[in-house]
């Protein structure tokens, strides 16, 4: 099962990035390409009945299986990045963290309006991220079309976060 495969190799670091917490470390996953396979079979085989025309990576760990999504899907892969890292016009959102705010963007020119946009992140903990991401979709004339994730923090609710936005959430291994 593909949750036995992922938590098999996932490591656990302790007091980061701050005391009290137990980060979950993907990077193990990257050094199995049978692993990162089967996690992208996973993921294809969980969305073939969603309508997606364009696949949006959350920076940074977003983009290692969001782009392979996209090509796997035959559609477009955009990144979302933090403020000041893409190079072009941008429409941006800031948003609200535990410890402070942060900002995303966006090309003005990622997608066109009414495209179906499904939003990848590598963990699914407290959902402000997507959240954010997804607002700014809507901004700019998308649709959520759904969410994905290869880890997800139940006890978090981040599931119940965003599910208002679409109830369309793929979380392949769940904490």
């Amino acid at each position: 099962m593909i949750d036995q495969q992922i938590k098999s190799v996932i490591r656990d670091i302790p007091d980061f990035p701050k005391p009290g917490i137990i980060f979950k470390d993907i990077t193990p996953i990257l050094k199995n390409p049978q692993v990162c396979d089967a996690i992208t079979d996973a993921f294809i085989d969980q969305l073939k009945d969603i309508e997606i025309d364009v696949v949006a990576g959350v920076e940074s760990r977003g983009f290692l299986f969001g782009l392979t999504l996209a090509n796997r899907l035959g559609v477009p892969f955009i990144p979302v990045r933090k403020a000041g890292k893409l190079p072009y016009s941008v429409k941006q959102k800031a948003y609200e963290l535990e410890y402070g705010t942060a900002t995303i963007e966006l090309h003005t020119d990622a997608f066109e309006p009414g495209q179906k946009v499904l939003v990848h992140d590598d963990l699914l903990a407290t959902g402000g991220t997507v959240t954010a991401t997804s607002e700014l979709i809507k901004e700019m004339g998308g649709e959520v079309a759904g969410f994905c994730f290869v880890v997800g923090l139940s006890f978090l609710e981040g599931r119940e976060k965003i599910t208002p936005i679409s109830d369309r959430v793929i979380v392949l291994a769940e904490y």
